[in-house]
This record gives C-alpha cells, structure tokens and sequence, in this order.
C-alpha cells in the first residue's frame, strides 16, 4: 500500500430529525437523532510512505496543521498503533465549514477509516470509533457508515433505514457555534423520549431550529421559502437547511429557483456510506491480487 494514491470520498451527512429530552448533571444535553449520508462530499487523495510524518495539502487559511482535523485522526492513529509509516493527504475541500453537516468529522473518519486500510493495522470499527470518539461526537457515526439513530449524548448509535430521499441542501451565509444554541435559555429540552419506530412513522423536526431561526434572520428567510416548496428543516444545530423530495428532478427544478449568489446543491440520502462501499471496493480488489 505504500506510495500508491488512493481516493477516498469524504460524505456530508444530515440530522434528518433532532430532540433534545433533558440534560445531565456534568451540562451535556440528551438526545435523539437521525443520521444519513449524502451521496455529496469532500475527497481525501492518501499515499501512504515510511516517513512517518503525515502532511496535508492545501494548507487551510487560519488552520495551524495541528488543528486540522485530518491531522489529529492521522496522528492519534498512528499513536494508538504504534505506527512508524507517514502518508500525504490531498483535500478537495467542497463542504462549507460550521454548515452542521459534518464536513470536519467526516473528513477525519474518513482518514481513520483510509489509513487504516493504507497503513494495514486491520484495527476494528470499534477501536477506530472510539480514536473518533476524542475527535468529535459525530466521528464515529462515519467511521461506522450506516444511517444511525443516536442517543444519550449522542454516543449510543443504532442502524437504522430512513427512506433514501432526495434533498436540497442550502447554506444560508452564517456561520453558527453549537455552544451558542446549545447554551441559550430558550431553548427546548423536554421533549418526551420515543421509540425510533414511532419516530420513523411521524414528522420530522429539529428542537434547535426555532433558535436558530430567532438569532439568524438569514437561516430563517431561507427556510420559509423552501417551505413553500416541500417539507424543510434545519440540519444539526446548522447553518444548513435542507428540503426532501421523492425525485432528483424536483430538487433540481428548485435549486434552479434560486439566486445564484446562494450556496446549494443536490444530493441523496444513502444508509451506507460511500466511504463504506469505497473500503469495501479496495479491500475486494486487493483480494483479488492476492
């Protein structure tokens, strides 16, 4: 595996629902949530050498390597591992940062989930979600690439088969902290607990949005227009919304309504992950050339 180039899809995912049910002692907040993954992404390119450093290219405006994310996983790897090898990783970064559809955590599994393969240490999902789990809460949901429905603090996760829809997912031109809407006085945190069955069979909300809506004027614009169109909420605590609909087409035809200066695009829901079924490719063609 050394010195080969490989390409490794990085997917957004989205909090198809979110309920936030009480909050514990140490101030974390309990919750209920639906993970699903996009078909839309970031790209990780990684070529695995014996220099046992890790670079990243290019460099991230503000972003000291210490802090990028992609090192912090590559660097906690190889330290639970005791690994000596390096590799060079390449992102294609397409995913806006603090959009609440998990660009930072996703990147950083997806470099756990590689370089593993890469650097053959043939560590479990377990092992690498609990290296994620220090990362970021929503770390090991990708590392694991199946639709999860999260509870507790988010780190009890259960598979889960939402419908594969289509959504039109908008970035309105704010950039939100979590601790902000998490913090703020207003906001719910009693919804009653539910069976995911029961869940699954009602109308999705997320707790958070009537926050949000009320601290950003743009999150709330958006979010009434796409209204009119189709079924649309906030993702996470955002700044991204999202629409469903049963097609492509008619996510298309929305998106082409609106301003350019809008950042959008189209995707569909998956429950495994294209990181998933891209490791299931190159462990599968490596048997192969055995």
């Amino acid at each position: 595996m050394i010195n080969r180039t490989t390409c490794w899809p990085s997917p957004a995912k989205l909090n198809l629902f979110l309920y936030i049910n009480g909050r514990t002692a140490n101030g974390y907040h309990e919750l209920q949530t639906l993970f699903q993954f996009l078909d839309h992404g970031d790209e990780l390119k990684i070529t695995a050498n014996e220099t046992g450093k890790v670079t990243i290219s290019p460099d991230i405006e503000g972003l000291a390597l210490e802090e990028n994310l992609i090192w912090k996983a590559a660097s906690a790897l190889q330290q639970y591992a005791h690994c000596s090898l390096g590799a060079h990783i390449e992102l294609n970064k397409i995913l806006p940062m603090g959009g609440g559809i998990g660009g930072g955590s996703s990147n950083a599994a997806t470099a756990l989930v590689a370089l593993n393969y890469l650097w053959q240490l043939h560590l479990s999902d377990d092992e690498l979600a609990n290296i994620g789990l220090k990362l970021g809460a929503d770390v090991p949901v990708f590392v694991r690439g199946f639709a999860a429905f999260a509870e507790g603090v988010g780190e009890k996760l259960s598979p889960a088969q939402p419908e594969e829809k289509w959504y039109l997912v908008v970035r309105p031109n704010v950039h939100i902290a979590t601790v902000d809407i998490f913090t703020h006085p207003q906001l719910t945190r009693n919804t009653p607990k539910r069976a995911l069955a029961t869940l699954l069979d009602s109308d999705y909300g997320n707790d958070c949005e009537k926050i949000v809506r009320m601290l950003y004027p743009e999150v709330d614009k958006q979010l009434s227009w796409l209204l009119q169109y189709a079924p649309s909420r906030l993702t996470g605590t955002g700044s991204c919304v999202f629409a469903e609909f049963n097609s492509r087409p008619e996510a298309e035809s929305i998106l082409a309504q609106l301003s350019d200066n809008v950042s959008a695009f189209v995707a569909q829901g998956r429950n495994i992950s294209p990181l998933k079924e891209t490791l299931a490719e190159y462990l599968s063609a490596s048997h192969q050339s055995i």
